[in-house]
């Protein structure tokens, strides 16, 4: 899909993408002094809500002990960390590449907020895999066919499709961590690890959404309609692969009862009534704002 269409902002957002950068400028995470570094995490308590892990609700999760869920806590943060990682990473390359492809036909003052998304990228890079590293946490592999679509597809797009599908990506993982990290009882560094996170992702979910706007309100309708389809066809994959990864079962302690080879099971998982009702309650907004648009 090739479409002439730069990246734009209807007028009346720019002054809001103004403000994004100085709002950046002026307060962003700094890596030294995010966490305590010097203090110990402490991985007796969990990193999440524990009614929220992958197999809470399925007979899978009857035979688990304490031990087991607490450490299914952490792994299951480690995917989540890993998945930052991974599309974190990809981003800078994906947006700078966008301003030197096609500088001459992006605003000055969205070239700055696509630097300015590009630098934080690269600190919360560097500042989950200190984090890992701390926790003694594995890195799970890169997401399937979607990490291909970072690295491969959207460089080759119109900026606008390619802001709108990392929106996608990033939303989806931004909601979940902060859904399930929050809590009181959570253990402290990953609490404030994920909530320092949000104060800037909150500022890259707001521009992805103004640019994806304008581009719905400007493209034409066939390319609108390949974007849906897209969408469509990527979409649910997506929320499977953050509901539930088999690859989990690759670094427990004990044996884990859905292992990859077993696809019956991992989709019993993935259409559990608990895991649908957690998707329905984390990703109520960005569920509306895609019915909004068509996407889904």
């Amino acid at each position: 899909m090739q479409t002439e269409t730069t990246l734009t902002i209807a007028p009346s957002r720019m002054e809001k993408v103004l403000r994004l950068s100085e709002a950046s400028h002026l307060d962003t995470m700094d890596h030294a002094t995010v966490l305590p570094w010097n203090e110990p995490i402490d991985k007796d308590i969990a990193p999440k809500n524990l009614d929220h892990l992958w197999i809470t609700g399925t007979p899978f999760a009857e035979a688990l002990t304490k031990a087991n869920r607490l450490e299914l806590a952490w792994l299951e943060t480690a995917r989540d960390i890993s998945m930052f990682i991974w599309l974190e990473q990809t981003l800078p390359p994906l947006y700078m590449g966008y301003i030197t492809r096609d500088h001459a036909r992006i605003a000055p003052e969205l070239q700055e907020y696509l630097m300015v998304f590009s630098k934080e990228e690269i600190v919360h890079t560097l500042t989950f895999k200190r984090f890992m590293a701390k926790a003694g946490l594995p890195l799970f592999q890169p997401p399937q066919g979607l990490y291909t679509l970072l690295t491969d597809t959207l460089p080759a797009m119109a900026p606008p499709v390619g802001v709108l599908f990392t929106l996608l990506l990033e939303w989806v993982a931004e909601m979940g961590a902060m859904h399930t990290t929050q809590g009181t009882d959570v253990e402290p560094m990953t609490r404030t690890l994920f909530r320092a996170h949000h104060h800037d992702e909150a500022r890259h979910i707001a521009f992805g959404r103004w640019i994806a706007e304008s581009y719905f309100e400007t493209a034409s309708a066939e390319e609108v309609e390949q974007v849906r389809a897209m969408a469509r066809q990527i979409f649910p994959r997506l929320v499977d692969m953050y509901t539930y990864n088999p690859e989990i079962a690759l670094h427990t302690s004990f044996d884990f009862p859905v292992q990859p080879d077993n696809p019956e099971a991992i989709e019993a998982v993935w259409r559990s009534e608990h895991n649908v009702r957690v998707n329905a309650e984390r990703f109520s907004a960005l569920y509306a704002w895609m019915d909004k648009l068509g996407l889904r």
